[in-house]
């Protein structure tokens, strides 16, 4: 896969600034993703499309980590941004500290796709949840790979 000149968003995220959003959302990030993220930080991957639940997807851009959203143009696409406006969506626990589905791609239409903590904590797989099929404290997600590298290998 490869990304779209000019769309990484700035700055890349250091080892402090994922160490202290991991702790605030109460995670590890998998190793494959997290050398994504500092190398690609909200870029605009030139092969969008993948199939899932029957249904084609097209990634509109990957989410972003950012220290302060106020930094960049682009922070809406912080993932903590989007967390924090659709997160009692991702979950079916309102009393979860923490994230058990966490936004990583933005998806044409509204959907994202996710890390998917609630199976396992230390090998997430990857879904897309479904923003019209959702509603507070009741997510809809359909599986779409083991592993963030399999999810990227789709991408054509």
């Amino acid at each position: 896969m490869t990304i779209q000149d000019n769309t990484i968003i700035q700055p890349i995220p250091t080892d402090e600034l994922l160490a202290e959003k991991e702790r605030k959302w109460r995670l590890v990030l998998p190793a494959d993703y997290r050398n994504f993220v500092v190398n690609y930080n909200g870029g605009i991957p030139n092969e969008k499309s993948f199939e899932c639940n029957k249904h084609n997807y097209a990634v509109t851009r990957f989410l972003c980590i950012l220290k302060n959203v106020q930094e960049t143009q682009n922070g809406w696409y912080d993932i903590s941004a989007v967390e924090s406006q659709i997160g009692e969506r991702l979950t079916d626990n309102e009393d979860l500290i923490g994230v058990e589905v966490l936004p990583i791609a933005e998806l044409f239409a509204g959907d994202y796709v996710c890390l998917d903590y609630r199976k396992s904590k230390e090998k997430p797989s990857i879904c897309v949840w479904s923003h019209e099929e959702s509603e507070d404290f009741a997510p809809v997600t359909y599986k779409v790979a083991d592993t963030f590298s399999e999810f990227v290998e789709m991408l054509g």
